[in-house]
This record gives C-alpha cells, structure tokens and sequence, in this order.
C-alpha cells in the first residue's frame, strides 16, 4: 500500500524547488504507509505538485514509481491501492496497441484512463484505490476513490491552495493549512465514534467521499472552501443507494443451493485474487463467520498452510481466541495468537493520536493495532472479513431496530411527533435503556431514526459541545433507501455508506499502515457485494439467525459447532480499563480546569459524568471513550502542530 499528497494552488506563484520542496514535505509525512520509495513531480507554471510514498507490493522493481506519466504525456498519477483485475485489463490495453514497460497496476490503470477516461476506466476497476490524477491538457486536478472507501482521501484549503492527501498529516505540512476544529464533526464523533464523509475535524476540510469523483481546477481552487458543497461537488461514479435499489428490483431467482453455489463461487474467485502478491500474505481470524469464511477460502487454494492471526483478552468475555484457535486447527493453518490485559493497552493508547491523525474512537482500535503488528513480523499482506455483517444483516441491533420500529409504528404520527419533544427522549446518554429509550424509539418517523438511536453513543452530542450544530448524515434520514417495505436494507445500507468505510475500515487502514502492512477485504469485492443486495431477506436471515447464506456455505468447510456460534463483537473492555490500567490517562485528560480551558466541552458536565463512571452509577465507558480519544487526539497534536 502507499500514501499520497499534493497541492493545487489557485495562481502559479512558486517556482519549482519551492513547489517541490512543499510536495515532498507533505509526502514525508506518509513515510509510515510507503518506506519503500519515495518520489515527487511538479508543474510550476501549472501550479500542481504530486507527492507519493511506496510500499512495494506487485513490481517490486523501480518500473512502478510514482507518481507516475501516462505515455503519452497527457496524465500524471498518483495512486494508493491495488487493481485486482490488473491483468485482464493489461491483456485488454494491450490488443489497442499499449506497451508496458513494467508490471505495475500504476501503470496499466494509467493506460486505461488515457483510453477510455478516468469515469470509464474506474467502472472497468476491481479493487482498492484512491487516486490524484493530474490532466495535464485540460489543467484540472481529479481525485477519485473507490467504491466502498477502503483507501482514505482528505482534502482542504489552505490560503490560495488545495491541498490533498492520504492521511490529514500530509496536509498539516503545508504552512498554510488551517488546521482548527470544527465543533460540529467533534458533536459527530461523539455520537458515533468516527466523523462521517465528508464530513472532517478541520473547519476547511473534507473526505472524498466512497464511490467519489472531484474534478478541481484553478478556478475552483480560487473560490475558496465557502464556495465548495461537498454534497454538491463531489460526484458518484458508483452510487450505492442506486446500487441497492436496482439490485431490489431484480432478486436473485434461484433456491437456496443455487445461491450457495453462487456465492462461493464468487467468494473464492475473490480471495483467490486478493492473494496475488509478490510479498508474504496471511489472514486475520477471529473464529466468527467472516474470517472464518476468509481463510477457509485461502486454505482450499494454497498449497502450504496459510499463516493466520487473532488477539485475546486477558479475563475477558469478549476473548475469541479459543474459537479462532479450533477453526485454525480445522482448517490447518499456521496460527498464532497473541493475550492482551491491561498493561497491554496502556502502552498502545499513547499511540493511538499519531495513527488516527483525526481523532477516532471506536475501541477495537486497540486489538486491531496490535493484531496488525503481530502479522506485520511474518507478512505484508494480509486478509480479513471486513464487511460480512453490513452485507448479510450479521448486527444484532438491525433485528432489535425492527422490533422497535414496528412497535413505534403502531403509535399514531402526531402521538409520536409529541413524544419526541418530551424531555427525556433526547438525553445525553444514548444507552440509558428504560423510559429514555422507549420515548426516544416512539417519537420516530422512520426506521433510519429507530436506527440512528441504536448505533449512537451520544443522543445528543451538541448538547455537550458548546456552540456545536450537528450535522445531517445518512443516519439522519428518516428512511436512508427510500423503499416502502425494505426496512432491513435501509439500515444495512446507512452502515455500508458510513459505518463500514468511515469506522471500520478506517480503523483498519490506520492501524495496518502503522505497521507497515496492507490490508485488503474480499467480502467487499463489488461483485460480492452487489450479489448480497440481490439477495431476499430470507437467506440473510431466517429463523432469527442472520448470515444464513454465509453459514450455509461455511458448512462446506467447518463443522456444524463452528459455525453455529452466537455473534462476538471485535471489542475491548474498555470499562474495566478504565477503572484499572487506564484510570490516572483518563482521568489526567478529563481534568476540569483543562478542559475549562480548551473550551471544547461542557467541563461540569464531562467531570460528573467520570465521577458517575467510577462510582459505578452509570455504564458510561463507551460516552467517555469518545472524548478521552478526542482529549488524547488534540493534546498530541496541538503539542506536535499547535492545534
């Protein structure tokens, strides 16, 4: 994997050394996620500057550096990720007359775009990209990621410049990037542990939204960041509400068996090609269904035992280890575990702000960075099953939602209007069970507000966040698909567009480029996930046990006790830390005077709400999390880059 940067400046000021000099400090900042190479390209008259670090998988050879000309001049590029389908579409460029003079995926993703266009060539891509594509002809700079957002993308303005890049590091390196935190994404990651695209921490920044194209030139450049509507601007070359909604209207027609088959076969054709690599490769396994189906795939197609990885918890309800341990020894890979306590995470969390250059609070950050790690000292690349729950209705809450919903429906709509503005129903605590959930849960419009409600952690983070206004998100739609009856497919859907790319996989691309690692995901190749949504409830759920079409391919490769297992979260107990190991971090960051100080949060409030915590009042573990990871995010790096 790599990282990339850059700049676009509205008038062609700097000459080229001191463009250059920009373009590589940026790019230096994403050492960690490329150390093998490192290069950069400018165009001082044209005022554009690309930056690129590698990581060298396919091609090891100096054949693949970036950034990257076209052969004919035209197009510059700048890419992280990885074109799975890179040979076909090789095979293909060549019978028009291309010639390659390496075996990169740069180079025939560049061939493709000077033949048939970037929005042509990204519908032809398999695989995970984000891409800085400068067209050298037309002037204007387009940045682009792929469909389900495995690869992240910033950009932002910086005086007369944009400014873009992998990681918000690369962008805090141009002198003039306003770097000041935006009140309204810190209310959104107090409710859902992660900002949602395009949403960003910086008042002038954005994410490049999954499925994404952003063409910008001079002029939009000049217009400033007052004049740029992400919602507007940023266009879908790959619109998964659109997606879904076709895949509705057209089922999948055949029976059971017949769907079995089907998904296996595309399964295995999709690990297969996310084993390609010129460098070791492993897989993440928890013992649950997704990785499970993971490395039962690669298992079936390599010859020696694939080496595979998981993470325990020390006195935990929440160890998998065991369950991994079974399934690895059923399938006969190379496993090796690796206990967590504590201690273990105690040395991590000070980490955890230079990964997560925007703050980032979902828990299982911690397993996840250490799991990454301990794979990184025998492999480079590594599988995992990221996306099976989003796609075969895996969460418990979807199937707790649609009870709720259907209860809240049978209370008249102007009763139900009434019982949102009672008080109670928007209090501050998201998981209070009791009256608060069943006022906030009867006041609903839609299922998107019975569901907003189960994946927050705050209810009303603004309230908490002084001179905050929440903005609207997917989960802020009454109905996030538009489809009478579909209710199950609105909420998978709110997950896949914000949950999966901005949580999820986020977390994962961090905490694998920390350590030098790629990660890449088979369950979310666009064909697996399109057949997913063309699928009827019923083979994702039957019987109140989701991911029945998964499992019932499993039992192909595992026994029935294997994968007839309840559900286990990839979590932390993070409560127990935090009245152990981690109390004095918690409680140093949570200080009343600092934070009176700072200014960002309502200090009483957040000093009661610990006390209650230790006190063992109130389970508030998961609220405090999203401000200690906050706390920790902005004191490194205010200290770091004075924000």
């Amino acid at each position: 994997m790599c990282g990339l940067a850059g700049l676009l400046l509205a008038q062609p000021r700097l000459h080229g050394d001191a463009l250059s000099a920009h373009a590589r400090e940026m790019g230096a900042a994403l050492q960690h996620r490329g150390p093998d190479d490192a290069g950069a390209w400018v165009d001082a008259q044209a005022g554009i500057g690309l930056a690129h670090q590698r990581l060298s998988i396919l091609d090891l050879s100096p054949q693949g550096h970036q950034p990257m000309e076209s052969a004919d001049g035209r197009y510059v590029l700048a890419y992280n990720g990885e074109l799975y389908n890179f040979a076909p579409l090789r095979s293909a460029l060549a019978t028009l007359g291309h010639r390659f003079r390496g075996h990169s995926d740069t180079e025939v993703l560049l061939a493709a775009i000077a033949e048939w266009g970037i929005e042509d060539t990204l519908q032809r891509c398999n695989g995970m990209f984000a891409i800085a594509l400068w067209d050298r002809r037309d002037r204007c700079l387009w940045l682009a990621r792929d469909r389900v957002g495995k690869k992240p993308m910033y950009y932002g303005w910086a005086g007369d410049a944009v400014v873009f890049g992998s990681e918000l590091k690369a962008l805090w390196r141009y002198p003039r990037f306003d770097n000041g935190v935006d009140r309204d994404a810190l209310a959104l990651l107090l409710r859902f542990n992660y900002i949602p695209a395009p949403y960003c921490i910086h008042e002038r920044a954005f994410k490049l939204m999954p499925g994404s194209l952003l063409r910008l030139d001079t002029a939009a450049v000049a217009a400033g960041a007052s004049a740029h509507d992400p919602h507007r601007d940023q266009r879908r070359w790959w619109d998964p509400r659109a997606r879904m909604r076709e895949a509705i209207a057209r089922p999948f027609a055949g029976d059971d068996g017949e769907a079995t088959v089907a998904l296996d076969t595309l399964l295995r054709d999709s690990v297969g090609l996310r084993m390609v690599a010129d460098v070791p490769v492993g897989v993440f396994l928890s013992g649950g269904t997704d990785s499970s189906v993971v490395a039962a795939l690669m298992q079936a197609q390599s010859s020696a035992p694939v080496r595979s990885f998981t993470i325990g918890f020390r006195d935990s309800d929440r160890d998998e280890a065991p369950l991994a341990r079974e399934v690895a020894a059923h399938l006969g890979t190379a496993h090796t575990e690796f206990e967590v306590g504590g201690a273990d995470a105690l040395a991590v969390v000070p980490q955890l702000p230079a990964m997560f250059d925007e703050p980032f609070a979902d828990p299982s950050q911690i397993p996840t960075a250490m799991v990454c790690r301990l794979a990184r000292q025998e492999v480079t690349v590594v599988l995992s099953g990221d996306g099976g729950d989003e796609l075969f209705f895996g969460y418990g809450r979807y199937q707790r939602a649609l009870r709720n919903w259907r209860m809240a429906r049978t209370v008249p709509s102007l009763l139900r209007r009434g019982l949102a503005r009672v008080p109670g129903a928007r209090g501050e605590s998201a998981r209070t069970g009791g009256l608060a959930t069943l006022l906030a849960e009867s006041g609903v419009q839609g299922i998107g507000d019975v569901y907003r409600n189960r994946v927050s952690r705050w209810r009303n983070p603004a309230a908490v966040v002084p001179g905050a206004h929440e903005p609207p998100t997917i989960y802020h739609q009454a109905d996030p698909l538009g489809l009478r009856g579909h209710e199950a497919e609105a909420m998978m859907l709110a997950d896949f567009m914000a949950y999966l790319p901005d949580d999820l996989l986020c977390k994962v691309d961090r905490t694998s480029m920390a350590a030098g690692l790629e990660a890449r995901a088979p369950l979310l190749d666009w064909r697996v996930v399109e057949l997913a949504w063309s699928l009827p409830q019923r083979m994702k759920l039957r019987e109140g046990s989701s991911k029945y079409l998964l499992k019932r391919m499993l039992r192909d490769y595992l026994p029935d006790t294997m994968v007839d297992r309840p559900k286990r979260g990839f979590g932390a107990p993070v409560g127990q830390w935090l009245r152990g190991d981690l109390e004095q971090w918690a409680g140093d960051l949570l200080h009343p005077a600092d934070m009176r100080r700072e200014g960002l949060f309502d200090a009483d409030r957040m000093g009661a709400i610990w006390r209650d915590f230790l006190g063992g009042q109130r389970k508030w573990h998961t609220h405090l999390w999203n401000v200690l990871m906050f706390q920790a995010w902005h004191r490194h790096w205010r200290d770091c880059r004075g924000l």
